[in-house]
Formats: C-alpha cells, structure tokens, sequence
C-alpha cells in the first residue's frame, strides 16, 4: 500500500506540559509512557492527561519495553555533563535500577535508544563522549553501538559511528538500522549468532543537508539530521529529522518519500521518535526535543510490533 502523507492537522496534542518527550512506548496492555527529564517515564492516560513516575536524574531519552513491561531507559547523560547510562524502570513496583553503565572499559555518557530482538539482545546507541552540542554534531566518528546479552555480557559491536541516534530492526530480526544524526543518513548493520552485529552500509541516500561551519545555512526544510526511525508493518523505515519539522520513509525500495512535514513546527515541533499502539498498532505517537506535548493520530499503515507487543 503506498504510503500517504499525514497532515499536521491530523494530530493531537497529549500530555501538555510534559518536559521533552523524546520518545514513547506503548505495551501490550496498552499502556502509554513517555520520556520525561523530570522523572523516569511519565504514563500517558487515555484521555490524554498524564503521571510523572519514578525518579529524577539525568535526561531520559529513547525508550523501550522488555517482556516483562519493565521500560528500558537510554539516559542522555550529555546535557547535563553526568552519567549516561542504559537504566530499566519497573512502574509495577517502582524499582529503578542500571544495567550498563560502561562497556569495554568505556563509560557510557549518552545512551540514546534501545531496543530488543527475539533472543533477548538489548541493542543500545551511545551517541559520543562530547561535552557539548557543537562538539556532539561536528561530525566526530566517536559514536558506537553496544549490546546487553541475555547471559549478561555487554561489547561493543559497532563503532566509528557519526552520532548514532534512533534503532529499529527489521521484520525478521536480520538487521539492525540506527540513524547517523551528524551523518544525515541511516545504516543497517546484519545481525549475526551470538549478539554480533557484521559490517554496516548506508541504507539509502543521504535525508538532507548539513550544516557546515563558515557556509551559508541550509534553508530550514532541507536540515538531514536524523533522529529516531521505526519499521512499520510494510517493510518502510519511518526516520525523524527534527530540524526540518519532517518524518520521512524509507520504502523497501530505497525511495524516500515525506509522509509528515510541518513547515511553521507549529504542531509537528522538531519531532524525535515515532510509535505506534493501539490494538491495530495503527495509533501513531510522536515525541519531541522542542515541544511540551506529545502528538496522537491514525496511521494509514500500522506499526511493525516491538518484542513486547507480539505477545
């Protein structure tokens, strides 16, 4: 089915007043949550209020769910200059701990998003060990991607990496793809036995243009840096770039096609990860870096479900 465009119109503003929600994740009840810098996850209700749960302390960012409906947490250490660990909260019991928090001997300073494959394999990013935005998206290849097995061993299985961001894997689990934010493009690495990742490529061209120090800025709707991707049920790769106010698709075919653009970023505001729920996994959700609300619509195409959405 071809994808078609959704208008910002279409979407509802939820959970108003929360602090950048980054990401969302919806469980197999149902249940909403969403990252909040003031608490670890925050819970969506269905009429569209919401409830801080959890502690304070650094900076949630990309979320996940394991099949216990425990939320895994990629904690973005960098803005406040503090750890940056891969943490797990429990909202049935309020436990809030820290699975990894270095890897090789590396300290973990910006975990950005997780995300599970059948065997159990956590797949998490750590976007750089800059000290700062200017430094984090200079294009520095500091950035790699890491593994949290179910045996409990950690490594590093990917390296090089240009601000790795958002993952996703494919239908199958044969592929990881994680978005290079200072690369403005995306890469899909095979995934082998083991908890492995092989060699990555480029998956499809490059989503848009940089900015380049001492040259004129790209006009505001043609910004390629990428931020967090989702597979939906159709095999297309749906990748965020919130400098342009813009979700894009990757088809099966390589061709990019704008399913969602808002040129004034009045609704659809620098928009960082997307979700889907729902019963038809046809609820689309929305998070941001810039805006105090979450976005909701309807989905002509549903969602490829997460590990914990299949049971």
């Amino acid at each position: 089915m071809p994808l078609s465009p959704i208008a910002p119109e279409a979407f509802e503003k939820i959970a108003v007043g929360i602090d950048r929600p980054e990401d969302v994740v919806v469980g197999a009840d149902g249940r909403v949550f969403a990252s909040d810098h003031q608490c670890a996850v925050a819970e969506i209700f269905p009429d569209g209020s919401f409830k801080r749960l959890g502690p304070a302390g650094g900076a949630p960012n990309g979320i996940n769910m394991d099949l216990q409906g425990r939320v895994l947490i990629a904690n973005f250490g960098i803005y406040d200059r503090q750890e940056g660990p891969l943490q797990r909260f429990d909202p049935a019991t309020g436990v809030h701990e820290t699975l990894v928090a270095e890897v090789g001997g590396r300290r973990l300073t910006s975990a950005n998003y997780p995300v599970i494959d059948r065997a159990g394999n956590i797949w998490c990013a750590n976007s750089t060990h800059a000290e700062t935005w200017p430094q984090a998206l200079d294009g520095r290849e500091d950035g790699f991607i890491f593994v949290l097995r179910p045996d409990g061993s950690t490594q590093i299985v990917a390296e090089g990496l240009k601000f790795p961001n958002g993952l996703a894997l494919s239908a199958d689990d044969g592929f990881l793809f994680c978005a290079q934010t200072s690369g403005a493009d995306v890469m899909r690495f095979p995934i082998l036995a083991g908890g492995r990742l092989g060699k990555g490529e480029r998956y499809g061209p490059a989503l848009g243009a940089l900015q380049v120090p001492g040259q004129p800025a790209p006009a505001h709707e043609d910004l390629g840096y990428t931020d967090g991707v989702g597979m939906d049920a159709e095999g297309n790769l749906w990748v965020c770039l919130p400098g342009a106010d813009k979700v894009v698709a990757i088809t099966p075919s390589l061709e990019v096609v704008t399913v969602i653009h808002d040129p004034t970023g009045q609704i659809v505001n620098h928009p960082t990860n997307v979700t889907w729920g729902g019963p038809d996994l046809r609820d689309l959700y929305i998070g941001s870096i810039r805006a105090d609300y979450v976005l909701k619509t309807r989905c002509p195409v549903a969602g490829q479900p997460h590990i914990h959405q299949r049971v």
